[in-house]
């Protein structure tokens, strides 16, 4: 059955589910998104948002180096040390390490970008359309189109998540909630890189990381 983007939309916002465990309930119930709540709900996976409330001070800070060229630190926290130990947990942090030291997130969210640094890019991206010569009616729809891709590029929770691009940062961070049964919150990172600043050979290190996660 084709389940429009719409649906699982409307699923994620009504119970804080993942993405994709919305779009698989979706499939499960042929698109009847009360019946996809109540399978949410059996599994336990409509929890997410309710959960997000917690306060969590607990968790593990990891890091990843990248062929001695790239670094990255970055701290997730846990309600519990309990969680912090799990396996899964741990390899989620690995994962989120990864993601940082491939996409060069600046932010962790949307609401960390400074709001002079949005409406600088906003003005860009008016020009751009007005030079592109786009219709009125059309241009606000045009800009909120590419902010969101602006937001991609250096919101970590906002980018496709490395090793599955079909869903982002963000909605696999919600279904790791939803199963560890714990309040997780990515607090901070730190990403350095070899001569960042000076003038050198450039070389895609993104996608050398890409591969390695892919192994």
């Amino acid at each position: 059955m084709n389940i429009k983007a719409a649906q699982v939309k409307e699923l994620r916002e009504r119970t804080g589910a993942g993405m994709l465990d919305c779009k698989n309930a979706l499939v499960e119930t042929n698109g009847d998104i009360d019946k996809a709540i109540d399978l949410l709900r059996e599994k336990g996976l409509s929890q997410a948002a309710k959960k997000s409330s917690r306060i969590a001070a607990e968790g593990l800070v990891d890091s990843y180096i990248h062929g001695g060229r790239i670094g990255v630190l970055i701290e997730v926290n846990t309600e519990t040390d309990f969680v912090a130990k799990n396996a899964e947990f741990k390899e989620f942090v690995r994962d989120l390490a990864m993601q940082v030291a491939a996409s060069s997130p600046k932010y962790i969210s949307i609401e960390d970008v400074p709001e002079e640094e949005v409406n600088k890019e906003k003005e860009i991206l008016i020009h751009q359309v007005v030079n592109e010569g786009k219709p009125e009616h059309v241009a606000g729809k045009i800009v909120e189109g590419r902010l969101g891709k602006f937001y991609e590029q250096i919101c970590l929770l906002e980018q496709p998540f490395i090793k599955d691009p079909a869903i982002k940062v963000k909605d696999l961070l919600n279904e790791k909630i939803s199963k560890i049964g714990e309040n997780i919150v990515i607090r901070r990172f730190v990403r350095y890189e070899v001569g960042e600043g000076l003038e050198k050979r450039e070389e895609d290190f993104a996608e050398e990381v890409a591969k390695q996660m892919k192994m």
